[in-house]
């Protein structure tokens, strides 16, 4: 019986626990959306774009995962296939956005790009470090580590075509990096949909 009890409470403090985290990385995520997509149309960026929606996607994201916190495997399963699909929409919104710039080439703001992409660098770091303890804790928790995973490298790869863009004064490295972060982000959809879909068939 007493363990039983013990047992109870342990799942009890580590969902407080997993929704103490979402609550905050929640928050953050849904204020640099706000941030950086007025960042990315004032400074031009399809790149800035991308780690505007990733931001989005990540504060969505966040907000099911703190519902399915409470919840059982194959509700966690459900709300992880949900996230899979988002990551897909917010790729597919950044290949059109891309096919835009290729009609109509457009020079992005590298300063714009740099000073946004190293705030959301700092933002997702500190996400991260939050995250970090709850990666292999479920299925919920796992998509969300990787999601914040992939901001990193969103973050960081927006950096570096920022300073393409302004050593060749060209707005093809947006466009590349753009390109490479739809790579990613489909990548990211397969892996969580494919995750999910296996736990729905184990549960």
């Amino acid at each position: 019986m007493g363990s039983c009890c013990e047992n109870n409470c342990a799942i009890e403090k580590l969902r407080e626990r997993q929704s103490g985290t979402l609550k905050v990385v929640l928050w953050v995520n849904a204020l640099m959306f706000f941030v950086i997509a007025g960042a990315s149309l004032y400074g031009k960026s399809t790149a800035l774009l991308t780690d505007s929606l990733d931001n989005l996607g990540d504060a969505l994201t966040y907000g099911l995962s703190l519902h399915a916190v409470s919840q059982g495997s194959t509700a966690k399963a459900r709300v992880a296939l949900f996230k899979g699909g988002l990551i897909l929409v917010g790729a597919c919104v950044v290949v059109w956005q891309i096919i835009q710039k290729l009609h109509v080439p457009v020079l992005p703001s590298y300063e714009i790009m740099s000073i946004f992409s190293i705030l959301g660098l700092a933002a997702n770091s500190l996400c991260l470090f939050l995250l970090w303890k709850h990666r292999n804790e479920d299925i919920n928790m796992s998509s969300v580590w990787e999601c914040s995973r992939n901001d990193i490298a969103s973050n960081t790869s927006v950096l570096i075509a920022a300073g393409a863009v302004w050593f060749f004064a060209s707005g093809w490295a947006d466009i590349i990096v753009a390109s490479c972060l739809v790579i990613l982000l489909l990548r990211s959809s397969f892996n969580v949909v494919s995750a999910a879909i296996m736990e729905l068939k184990s549960t």
